[in-house]
């Protein structure tokens, strides 16, 4: 990814844990380097198709000031965010925020926070077999819109499926979509849950009827096992009702622990159902 640098941007801000800090303010000193394709802008030489770091540096600065913190790990956050939400071709951030006169009573230079931020692409299944199933679904993708560290992608079609897991149920409507995100693959499934939660979901029988069913499938190309959360999806092989909706919408998509891409996982599960007679 190139890069447009920004190096010690001056502010004068009141972010700090002690009042006099709050009350008299002190100079910080802001470093950002800005995620980008500058590719168009380089062959245009167009200002229009890449970011202008002035009105970053404008940006920047109004924000340090406007946002007083106590942390600057905090005005650190809060501020990338804010880039990230304000600049559409700014597809990540990796910022520093210096503070020169830090009160510590020693000699030092400088104490500063260097945190870096940037947009992940997940990909999300649907589900629900009970009550108004669209409803449901369409209820649950409306949480993710209202989420602004969200920002929703294609969404495939809805499709009607058999119950998964051996449990006598109604058939499903399933699908998949895809989002840009600044939330953690742990924050995004808060967000799942919260979503299951508000269509009354309730885990009462393994691969049981549910009104709303969010499964994280892929966080990018992260890898990761904890007790809440698995990434990739453990059973994305397994499972013609998320590999047909996904191919729709990712087909290209590798899967980073098999290696093989969506739209082969689907084609080799529909040979391997039609080979044992669609069980």
């Amino acid at each position: 990814m190139d890069r447009i640098i920004i190096r010690n941007l001056e502010v004068f801000a009141n972010h700090g844990v002690f009042p006099e800090e709050n009350r008299l303010g002190q100079k910080f000193l802001v470093s950002a380097e800005l995620l980008c394709d500058t590719r168009k802008a380089g062959l245009s030489d167009g200002l229009d198709q890449s970011i202008h770091y002035g009105l970053v540096a404008e940006e920047i600065t109004s924000y340090m000031k406007a946002h007083t913190k106590k942390l600057i790990e905090a005005a650190a956050e809060e501020l990338a965010e804010h880039l990230l939400f304000t600049f559409p071709l700014m597809k990540g951030i990796v910022l520093e925020v210096k503070k020169p006169w830090a009160p510590v009573g020693l000699p030092l230079d400088t104490v500063s926070v260097r945190i870096e931020r940037s947009w992940q692409k997940a990909y999300v299944a649907f589900g629900s077999n009970m009550g108004d199933k669209r409803a449901h679904i369409e209820a649950g993708i409306q949480v993710l819109r209202d989420e602004k560290r969200i920002r929703l992608g294609r969404i495939s079609d809805m499709i009607v499926t058999e119950p998964y897991g051996g449990v006598e149920q109604d058939e499903f409507l399933n699908g998949c979509l895809e989002l840009d995100t600044l939330l953690t693959p742990h924050e995004l499934l808060e967000i799942l849950h919260r979503a299951e939660s508000q269509e009354k979901r309730e885990r009462l029988v393994h691969w049981g009827p549910r009104t709303l069913d969010l499964d994280l499938l892929f966080y990018e190309n992260e890898i990761l096992e904890t007790e809440e959360l698995a990434v990739p999806h453990p059973e994305i092989e397994k499972r013609l009702f998320v590999l047909e909706p996904l191919a729709q919408i990712a087909p290209y998509k590798l899967h980073p622990v098999l290696k093989k891409r969506v739209k082969t996982l689907f084609e080799e599960l529909l040979e391997k159902t039609a080979a044992c007679g669609g069980q």
